[in-house]
């Protein structure tokens, strides 16, 4: 065999190796949810003197491209310098991202969800310590050919006060992946959707789905000092559906 042909065979392998280890890296770390970031988020309502209450998501998610399935964790966190009282955190899910289950919380009733909303799960945290936090596993699926956004709400367990809320925020990505196997998604990126001419969002659902995320955001925060999107409407109503007992 010649050398010159040798060397083009040495090549190839070299090339298929390097794309072979790129595949696997790449597959590693869509899995890899990333540190976790408070993005998109904001106080409300004053809390207690003391009191210091976040959220947090990754700051990256993967969503099969087959099932439409995605996992992420969502966290509270108490930073102040004494215990919360009993408050509880809501997930909900907006427009391409629907919330279809969290660990160890409630769904609310499809009546009972945000306006704008398709789903969402109520969590019981309780009496959360000075510098403590619980995190939650969250299941939901993801249509890409739509935005998605999801929104942690963390309010008092009767739901009269909001401390926090962390969104109406999105996962997405500017560079779609059609054809892998998954597609990574990055906290506070407003999706392009997977489609042919896929500049524009289909205009399948109501209206409201297609607003600016600003626009959904301001529409959730115009409440006031209630500071939540149904408090307005059945307060007593939902203190009964809502409220979780305590563990």
């Amino acid at each position: 065999m010649s050398s010159g042909r040798t060397t083009v065979i040495a090549g190839s392998l070299l090339t298929a190796s390097f794309s072979a280890v790129m595949i696997l890296s790449f597959t590693a770390s869509a899995d890899d949810q990333g540190p976790g970031s408070s993005k998109g988020g904001k106080a409300v309502d004053e809390a207690p003197a003391g009191v210091k209450l976040t959220t947090e998501l990754p700051e990256s998610i993967s969503v099969d491209n087959s099932s439409k399935e995605t996992a992420l964790t969502a966290t509270v966190k108490n930073e102040g310098s004494k215990e919360s009282g009993d408050i509880r955190l809501l997930v909900v899910g907006f427009d391409g991202m629907t919330v279809k289950n969290v660990q160890g919380c409630s769904e609310i009733a499809e009546g009972d969800l945000p306006e704008g909303s398709n789903s969402g799960f109520n969590c019981a945290v309780g009496n959360l310590a000075a510098g403590k936090s619980k995190s939650y596993d969250v299941e939901a699926t993801y249509d890409l050919g739509k935005t998605g956004k999801i929104c942690l709400p963390v309010q008092t367990a009767d739901g009269s006060k909001t401390y926090w809320q962390q969104g109406p925020v999105p996962f997405g990505t500017t560079n779609p992946s059609p054809n892998a196997p998954a597609t990574p998604l990055l906290l506070g990126t407003d999706n392009k959707p997977v489609a042919p001419g896929g500049d524009e969002l289909p205009r399948t659902g109501p209206v409201r789905d297609l607003l600016p995320l600003g626009a959904v955001g301001a529409a959730l925060l115009s409440a006031g000092a209630a500071g939540m999107w149904w408090s307005q409407r059945r307060p007593q109503q939902q203190s009964r559906q809502l409220q979780q007992p305590q563990g």
